[in-house]
């Protein structure tokens, strides 16, 4: 009995279960898999009705969000796992490469429907079934924005750029059926069916250009660019952070990986402060922040001395070395956190000087 729940705990230790934020991101996931299964058959049946080139690029970017919600359920799967030897920052950032992915296929997708469309404005189309080609799109159009809409609310709620980037290319989906829906009905009052290609060809631009701003937003996050929202919400922190004798951070780096993002900063301490008492207090403010983060995170704090530098800065009552009196303490920016130490001869340019001789 004990050897089996013994064994039971291991495997438990080995397979930890999801936290919520990644339950909710597999939830959806598969409700965009299978709500893009559902709406692409629609639309091949409103163009197997109708003959619309207009229709037939709404259905070819269908498929598109079909195979990239398979990815985006592979990705979130993936990214859920925990941290190992081999990925010390996890695998979130599998998510920004199937953003990156998602918005080439729709730009491959752009490609399609441009080719179709100029071809039906050079050799003509047949459009027939308008009426119910139009009740079907409609209906199409309608799940996409809702469904869309989904995507991107839970993806932004649980910092899931996989998610956030399906939801915009589903969303982009439904200004597509908006476009085949407008294009048809033109069609139907004027009887000139060279509208419809037309159609398609506009919309083909349109999912070109949304294709080249999902490529743009993922490679962000795979070369680690700043992120300004992130640095507001760690300055706003830092600012409320109940840490006495932590004169100022600066410096701080932050990296998206997924959901999950990776802080270093460093902190100016009263340089008589012991090294237990600093680290103690590092601690406390790293677990403070991470207590109080919406964010899923880990933070790291690089203790720096004052250097007696700092006293007008400094509202410590019990120093010892105080050269000057405390007036204010500066207001805590985004501008301030990552910047170098304000005061000279510290951090960024003594490193610089001791490195160059």
């Amino acid at each position: 009995m004990d050897q089996r729940a013994s064994l039971a705990d291991e495997r438990n230790h080995d397979h930890p279960p999801l936290p919520p934020h990644a339950r909710e991101r597999l939830r959806a996931g598969f409700v965009s898999l299978g709500a893009g299964s559902l709406l692409l058959a629609v639309k091949f049946l409103a163009w197997y009705w109708t003959g619309s080139a207009a229709v037939y690029s709404d259905a070819m970017e269908s498929i598109v969000n079909v195979v990239a919600a398979v990815f985006a359920l592979g990705a979130i799967a993936f990214a859920a796992r925990p941290a190992d030897a081999n990925h010390p920052y996890g695998h979130g950032k599998m998510e920004f490469f199937t953003a990156v992915f998602e918005g080439g296929l729709v730009a491959f997708a752009a490609v399609m429907i441009l080719y179709e469309g100029i071809h039906g404005l050079v050799h003509g189309v047949e459009v027939r079934e308008l009426d119910r080609g139009l009740l079907m799109i409609l209906g199409a159009g309608a799940g996409n924005a809702l469904l869309g809409w989904y995507l991107v609310g839970v993806g932004r709620r649980t910092r899931s750029p996989a998610l956030v980037a399906d939801g915009k290319h589903v969303l982009s989906d439904f200004w597509t059926s908006a476009g085949v829906v407008v294009g048809l009905l033109l069609v139907k009052l004027t009887g000139r069916t060279w509208i419809d290609p037309l159609v398609a060809v506009l919309l083909g631009g349109l999912l070109c250009h949304a294709g080249v701003r999902l490529v743009r937003e993922a490679a962000g996050g795979l070369l680690d660019e700043e992120d300004p929202q992130l640095l507001e919400e760690l300055a706003s922190l830092f600012a409320r952070m109940p840490a006495e004798g932590a004169i100022e951070v600066h410096e701080t780096r932050a990296i998206r990986s997924g959901s999950f993002a990776h802080v270093d900063a460093h902190v100016v301490v009263p340089e008589f402060w012991s090294v237990q008492r600093g680290h103690d207090a590092a601690e406390a403010m790293e677990r403070w922040v991470i207590a109080n983060w919406e964010r899923e995170g880990e933070i790291f704090f690089h203790l720096d001395p004052c250097r007696r530098t700092y006293c007008a800065r400094c509202p410590l009552s019990d120093c010892a070395v105080r050269t000057a009196p405390f007036e204010s303490r500066p207001p805590v920016t985004r501008e301030s956190i990552v910047g170098p130490p304000w005061a000279p001869g510290g951090g960024r340019e003594e490193r610089e000087r001791a490195r160059t001789g």
